[in-house]
């Protein structure tokens, strides 16, 4: 799975999370879960679960800190599916 369908599938775990429907629309790398998506720190762990449910990875606390933006995440998960 590549960085551009890492994003994609991203796009549709965060979207019952946000009203920022703009900011996902436009969602890329540079793209922070808290300031533009407006997702509060109780959702990102919702969102952390549903990754770690789609991609059938497990993410530890340290990882689950660092994932405040899109590229961390993409990161993170690309770490972890190239690992398992």
């Amino acid at each position: 799975m590549d960085k551009t369908q890492i994003i994609k599938e991203l796009a549709k775990i965060v979207t019952p999370y946000t009203e920022e429907k703009s900011a996902l629309e436009n969602i890329g790398e540079d793209t922070d879960f808290i300031t533009d998506l407006k997702i509060n720190s109780a959702n990102l762990v919702d969102i952390v679960l549903d990754i770690e449910e789609k991609f059938n990875i497990a993410i530890d606390n340290d990882s689950m800190a660092k994932m405040l933006t899109v590229k961390a995440t993409v990161e993170i998960i690309e770490t972890k599916l190239n690992a398992g």
